[in-house]
């Protein structure tokens, strides 16, 4: 497929709600589009498929009113708009579900949902009505939440859902949904694509970005592939496949990696012996049930299960993040349950947690500080920082883990997904760790950035590093790992090699192995 700029087929005139002509955005030196046509069908469904980086999330920005372009225009119903900003776009119909949640935590779910736009009486806001309709909402989308409960007290797929009804609160013409099934269960994106098909038949358009490729065929009526800031394919769902996507989206033969070979693997780096996680929300049960594990030094093992598995909460305890009621966890054989999160770093245990905007990145600090935050010991003299050796130390961490971006003084914000969790990585890897464990590594990045990360991990595990990720999706444990491990409800239910199928994974997880 060549690069240049292909155009959508001309469809009904009639049909076509929004339209982007032309679009172009620069940030700096950085072109994230380069003159990109896309149009949006009423009441139907287009997926914007595309690799980190190659502009989605700036095309939506734009549709949506949270950035300008730097040239082309935007044609509501036929006609030139330009949005001042999200709450203008949002008046005229159009509303963004960030792939990163803007939720309030201190606020309770109703109070979320009406955040700015408040139902008012003559005697003040009519919480009880606001209370009414969201209780409708959740009704709607089959989750059973309390509208005053405090959003920081939801799991994150529970928070994906107030986002959700908080956009169909208003009752949106025009949908954009920015990777909104990453943090929910198979259960929860049954319900979302119910939702969808509902709102179509409203006449209300979606359009969808998802890096799960196949879940997003299930769903949609158009398919749009963004390489580079280039619009490179366009077409209806039933002119494609699986195989078209990731084909335009990266070109050929494209995979995940091996795992690393031609190395000896050391010793037992991390032990994890009869680990016992009660439920942090409270609930009389243990998330993680008398768990078991070692990895080696050079070793890449993967945690494989569904969402309540307790792959979350196995990593959070090892970090230090969460206690355990039973059970040690050991580093090159000493015991370190009893040290706190920053005491494990020092030793040389590091956690890349799911959640990259919450946990891992400072939004207020650029790209560099970013990087160099968690090796700060290393150029701390007394109260004294060497920018010299930081500088130096963040050059090194770009180029190693390949960070698309202007330079070290860049401002975090301006990275695409995959970049800034790249930017995680590299911030962790540069504390020079004996094991790593990272949570979801690939979570709302693309299969060519899934590729780079993998890269860079399994380079460092022939260098001796230990290396523990988890993951929802079986293509990924088919990738670098040595060993696959699946969790069922806190428990090892399974233990595989490299060689295993994916329906083995499943079976083993719990998960209803589809019939093709």
């Amino acid at each position: 497929m060549s690069m240049s700029q292909v155009s959508p087929p001309t469809e009904d005139p009639g049909e076509v709600v929004l339209a982007a002509r032309n679009i172009a955005k620069s940030y700096g030196s950085v072109h994230a589009l380069k003159g990109v046509n896309f149009d949006v069908h009423r009441g139907q469904v287009t997926t914007l498929f595309g690799e980190n980086g190659a502009g989605k999330s700036t095309l939506m920005k734009i549709l949506s009113g949270v950035v300008q372009p730097s040239s082309g225009e935007i044609l509501l119903d036929g006609q030139p708009v330009s949005f001042s900003s999200s709450t203008d776009a949002r008046d005229r119909g159009i509303s963004i579900i960030h792939q990163e949640l803007s939720l309030a935590p201190n606020m309770n779910v109703r109070d979320n949902i009406f955040m700015g736009r408040e139902i008012t009486t003559p005697t003040g806001v009519d919480f009880a009505e606001e209370e009414r309709q969201t209780r409708a909402l959740m009704e709607e989308l089959e989750e059973d939440i309390d509208p005053l409960t405090l959003v920081e007290d939801l799991r994150l797929g529970q928070q994906q859902i107030v986002e959700i009804a908080r956009a169909l609160s208003v009752n949106s013409r025009i949908l954009i949904m920015d990777e909104p099934t990453s943090a929910l269960s198979a259960t929860e994106v049954e319900v979302l694509f119910k939702v969808i098909r509902d709102l179509n038949s409203k006449g209300v358009s979606i359009v969808y970005i998802s890096h799960h490729l196949e879940e997003a065929l299930q769903i949609t009526n158009h398919a749009v592939v963004l390489r580079d800031g280039n619009m490179t394919a366009f077409a209806r769902r039933q002119d494609i496949d699986l195989e078209w996507i990731v084909r335009n989206m990266v070109g050929e033969n494209f995979d995940l990696g091996a795992p690393p070979e031609g190395h000896e693997m050391g010793r037992v780096a991390l032990a994890v012996e009869g680990l016992t996680v009660p439920d942090p929300a409270g609930a009389d049960y243990s998330v993680v049930d008398r768990l078991s594990l070692n990895v080696r030094a050079g070793e890449i093992v993967c945690i494989y299960g569904l969402m309540g598995a307790g792959r979350t909460e196995l990593l959070e305890c090892v970090a230090g993040r969460l206690k355990a009621s039973s059970g040690r966890v050991l580093l090159e054989g000493e015991d370190i349950s009893h040290l706190s999160i920053a005491d494990r770093i020092e030793l040389g245990l590091v956690l890349v947690p799911e959640d990259r905007q919450r946990d891992g990145l400072v939004q207020t600090m650029t790209v560099g500080r970013n990087l160099s935050l968690a090796s700060i010991g290393t150029f701390t003299k007394g109260l004294f920082t060497s920018r010299s050796t930081e500088g130096a130390l963040v050059e090194e961490s770009i180029r190693k883990v390949h960070i698309k971006t202007d330079g070290g003084n860049a401002a975090i914000g301006s990275l695409s997904g995959g970049n800034q969790q790249k930017v995680v990585i590299g911030k962790m890897l540069a504390t020079n760790p004996k094991v790593i464990l990272l949570d979801e590594p690939s979570r709302g990045i693309d299969i060519g950035a899934k590729g780079e990360v993998f890269k860079l991990l399994a380079e460092r595990a022939r260098q001796g590093l230990a290396v523990l990720y988890s993951t929802s999706e079986v293509g990924e444990c088919l990738s670098i790992a040595h060993r696959i491990i699946v969790m069922h409800r806190g428990k090892i239910s399974a233990e595989f090699g490299s060689n295993v199928t994916k329906e083995k994974i499943m079976a083993a997880s719990g998960e209803a192995v589809v019939a093709h």
